[in-house]
């Protein structure tokens, strides 16, 4: 179980991190927040709901690795029941 809940956790990170490239390579003022974009951007990584305050990239990296980790370990947990249970 520590290894998918690992796994979920490098999604995390691997998901804030394209992110962060996208942003780099379009240049900030192409991703406003009316842009469609923005709405996958919030949806894969809840941190960028914080936009308004000036968070670092490591940061915002880690937050998202440990938001999918805790995601992954509820998804985990249900999976483990569901499949004792039955």
């Amino acid at each position: 179980m520590k290894y998918r809940i690992g796994m979920w956790a490098s999604a995390g990170f691997l998901v804030a991190g394209f992110w962060a490239l996208y942003a780099l390579a379009t240049a900030p003022p192409a991703m406003s927040s009316a842009d469609p974009i923005m709405t996958l951007v919030r949806l894969t990584c809840p941190i960028a709901l914080l936009s308004f305050y000036p968070l670092s990239v490591y940061l915002v990296l880690l937050a998202n690795a440990a938001t999918y980790a805790l995601l992954g370990l509820i998804v985990e947990n249900l999976r483990r029941r569901l499949n004792h249970a039955g």
